[in-house]
């Protein structure tokens, strides 16, 4: 056993560590983004949910860690010989943790309301690369685990309770408020070096302001309502249920925009219906009502003004989503959006397109698939 820890203290891997340690926080926090996005499917899936778990333990034990080695707290220990690889581990499951929430929410057909965490995850690459401490600045160091902690919450609990709603988004910030406040006390309280390095007032402000930001975005609902994820969002001519099938006729995109199914232009006849299809993950079990919000801008006005609310319930454990449909006669010409929304209002996603009245009978470039 002791030749296998001097080999391993003298190997390539250390070797290249102490090489480039300038950029090896990055390159493992970006490392933990690709393993779990190589990795990740569902939310609900048994290895996902084992995976973020053992991520979330491995952070916070690792976290413990890595603050109690200024105080030799792991001098003549088996640890002593990993101090250096901490910080490291600290960044891998920072990034792994960061990315399952993007996974989760990439395949949405509007990613607008989760904008805004890709930002934050941009902000926190800048900010571990240029700060002049990185990750050993134990106020980023704690106010990032505690965002990681949010989000993890935010996921778990819903698919555990089998259930979606505001009060179960307040338990699950609770529950991240908790126990991050539980873990940066017993450090606190353990470590003479962190308690020389910052003020436990200031960072228990800093760890409550991120908590009121969160749930001030929730409420003005700049976040999706986790962990749903609209999975596709079609304007169609036409749809039939058939052997189980929603069987969904739409105009075909040109073949050099591959990126989208259905043109954004919707070529109307009158007394014509125009419907839109959607498919909702949600984790199995959990049953939820959502409602399709369709809406016309009004080119006068150069507002959008709500048309109708028609809603139907949904529930999960279908790897392509729960599917349904809204349909609408007697339409305008013009811009439309239909939002898919939850009975809070949350947005899942929002479908947009253009509907022209067809002014000649050219035959239309259709294509009928099946979901």
């Amino acid at each position: 056993m002791k030749k296998t820890l001097v080999k391993y203290r003298n190997s390539a891997f250390r070797s290249f560590i102490r090489r480039h340690s300038k950029y090896a926080p990055i390159l493992f926090f970006i490392g933990g983004f690709i393993f779990d996005t190589l990795t990740l499917g569902r939310i609900d899936r048994t290895y996902d949910l084992t995976v973020l778990c053992l991520h979330m333990i491995s952070l916070s034990i690792t976290l413990y860690l890595y603050n109690l080695v200024d105080d030799k707290k792991w001098k003549n220990t088996f640890l002593e010989r990993y101090e250096e690889y901490f910080p490291l581990a600290i960044q891998f499951f920072f990034g792994g943790l960061s990315s399952a929430y993007v996974i989760y929410f990439s395949r949405s057909v509007s990613l607008s309301k989760t904008a805004s965490f890709f930002i934050i995850l941009v902000l926190i690459l800048i900010a571990n690369e240029f700060l002049k401490k990185r990750i050993s600045n134990k106020y980023l160091q704690f106010g990032v685990y505690y965002f990681i902690s949010f989000t993890f919450f935010t996921f778990m609990i819903p698919v555990f309770l089998k259930e979606l709603n505001t009060t179960i988004f307040l338990i699950s910030g609770a529950v991240s408020l908790i126990s991050t406040l539980i873990l940066l006390t017993i450090i606190y309280g353990k470590s003479p070096s962190t308690r020389r390095e910052i003020k436990l007032g200031k960072m228990v402000f800093i760890i409550i302001s991120i908590y009121g930001i969160i749930n001030l975005f929730y409420f003005l609902k700049l976040i999706p309502p986790v962990p749903l994820a609209l999975d596709k969002g079609i304007v169609a001519h036409e749809i039939i249920q058939k052997n189980g099938n929603y069987e969904v006729t739409y105009e075909s995109e040109e073949s050099l925009i591959f990126w989208r199914k259905h043109k954004l232009e919707f070529s109307y006849s009158p007394d014509q219906r125009v419907y839109i299809f959607s498919s909702i993950f949600a984790p199995t079990d959990l049953k939820k009502s959502i409602f399709h919000r369709w809406r016309r801008y009004n080119a006068q006005t150069k507002e959008w003004e709500n048309v109708d609310d028609i809603g139907y319930d949904i529930t999960g454990g279908r790897d392509g989503g729960f599917r349904g449909y809204t349909y609408k006669t007697n339409v305008t010409p013009g811009e439309w959006e239909v939002q898919v929304l939850t009975e809070e209002e949350q947005v899942l996603g929002v479908i947009g397109f253009e509907i022209k009245t067809r002014t000649n009978q050219k035959s239309l470039r259709l294509k009928t698939s099946k979901f």
